[in-house]
């Protein structure tokens, strides 16, 4: 850490200089001007320590100066005055804090510098943190080629560049929280919080409070102060996951923190000014949601900004092995072992597969397949699909008509689709009114 000493008294900042040398991870810088201070202050200093008086000008006016290019530059004054009034304004003015000349000041400053080395340590593993989830959810590590993907990336960009609400929309496992980190930690808010809520999994009861927090003794079980989602999201990042599942009631309270950018927490009288950047994702058609009236017209509005729509992983089938590779690499380092091959058989495979599960779906299948596989090669046989074992136990038990046994492989799809029709008319190959025409007859 590298300490400036601003002394112009000869035996005291030798002392210091003496004092503070002695811990080997101090480098000391001594001045005996303020001036001398300010024109080396391109060395970046960690701290300054500062005499109030010097024989060119006041601590005051030092401190003035060097806060006012380097804000966040630590600066500790000396004083040989007990002189409180001053004391408080100049640690109103920026000053880490006033230490009196005496006895114990040397001993107070090693403390101080001490702490602040602590700080500064912290500080630093943070921003170094912060660096390496920024490379982790960079768009390298959304992985593909595909004219679908490249157009999402170019969604992404503008995203980026802007503070517009983004709404992404796709089918369940195609990486819609994985794209809102991305455009999250490459905007200028990388530095703040990314707050995700997937409001499928909270109940309707308690969503309220998960999103705006509470004050203690707001309702029973409050022992006590609770800070909010929206809150923590203050100057980062909000996403809204399964945005389509937040009841009305809830829906028309986000509309008014949208609108008026403030919140109350539930029992607390406070208004609390908020600035985050709205993320949202769903898995369903608001627009059809509007349309029978489980989701507000008004909000769905306020909403829409940017939209990004992830493709499934059946319309970007070229991208399918080039994922596989990540993940056997992923697996490889997660293992610490040599990576696995992949035979041609099982490429074909995995190519004419169709991912309902879509690239959560293939993940699980090629960490499958590495455990399984022999002489670190993945064979076709390792390659296990559980939809044929579900559709076999859908088969299984009695008997029933080819007409019963279509209508429970509609179904079974539907719902693996997300009562997609378009998709599942492409997979079983069938017309997409016959499949119109069994679920307005109660058949599937």
């Amino acid at each position: 850490m590298k300490i400036f000493i601003v002394e112009d008294d000869p035996f005291f900042g030798e002392a210091l200089n003496y004092q503070l040398g002695l811990n080997p991870d101090y480098e000391i810088i001594r001045f005996t001007s303020g001036k001398d201070c300010l024109l080396n202050l391109y060395q970046q200093p960690a701290v300054v320590s500062l005499d109030y008086t010097l024989p060119d000008m006041t601590g005051a006016d030092i401190l003035r100066k060097i806060k006012y290019k380097y804000p966040k530059l630590p600066v500790i004054i000396l004083s040989g005055q007990e002189d409180m009034e001053t004391a408080l304004e100049l640690i109103r003015s920026g000053a880490e804090d006033y230490i009196i000349k005496n006895d114990d000041s040397i001993h107070r400053l090693r403390q101080l510098l001490k702490n602040l080395s602590e700080k500064l340590e912290l500080q630093n593993e943070v921003e170094s943190l912060q660096e390496e989830v920024g490379k982790k959810y960079n768009f390298s590590n959304i992985i593909g080629d595909s004219i679908a993907i490249q157009k999402v990336f170019r969604q992404m960009e503008k995203a980026v560049n802007s503070q517009i609400t983004v709404s992404i929309t796709g089918e369940t496992g195609t990486g819609k929280e994985l794209v809102a980190k991305s455009i999250h930690f490459k905007s200028d808010r990388k530095k703040q919080n990314f707050v995700a809520v997937n409001v499928a999994a909270i109940p309707a009861e308690l969503i309220e409070s998960e999103l705006f927090g509470h004050e203690k003794g707001a309702f029973t079980g409050a022992a006590e102060r609770r800070i909010g989602k929206i809150e923590l999201a203050h100057k980062g990042t909000l996403f809204l996951d399964e945005i389509g599942e937040m009841d009305l009631n809830m829906q028309s309270k986000l509309l008014r923190v949208l609108q008026e950018r403030e919140i109350v927490r539930i029992g607390g009288n406070q208004t609390i000014k908020v600035d985050f950047r709205l993320i949202i994702a769903t898995h369903k058609k608001l627009f059809a949601e509007v349309d029978n009236r489980k989701f507000r017209e008004d909000l769905y509005y306020r909403l829409l900004g940017l939209q990004i729509e992830l493709p499934a992983l059946r319309e970007r089938r070229e991208d399918v092995l080039q994922l596989t590779d990540f993940f056997l690499m992923e697996y490889a380092n997660h293992n610490k072992c040599k990576k696995p091959e992949l035979s041609i058989e099982a490429q074909k495979k995995l190519a004419n597969y169709g991912f309902p599960g879509n690239i959560r779906e293939l993940r699980a299948i090629i960490e499958l397949a590495c455990v399984m596989c022999e002489n670190n090669m993945i064979d076709v046989s390792d390659i296990i699909f559980q939809e044929g074992d579900v559709l076999g136990r859908m088969l299984e038990g009695q008997e029933d008509t080819l007409k019963g046994y279509t209508r429970k492989i509609v179904k079974h799809y539907m719902s693996k689709y997300n009562n997609d029709y378009d998709a599942v008319a492409v997979k079983l190959d069938m017309g997409k009114s016959t499949i119109y025409k069994m679920k307005k007859d109660g058949e599937i």
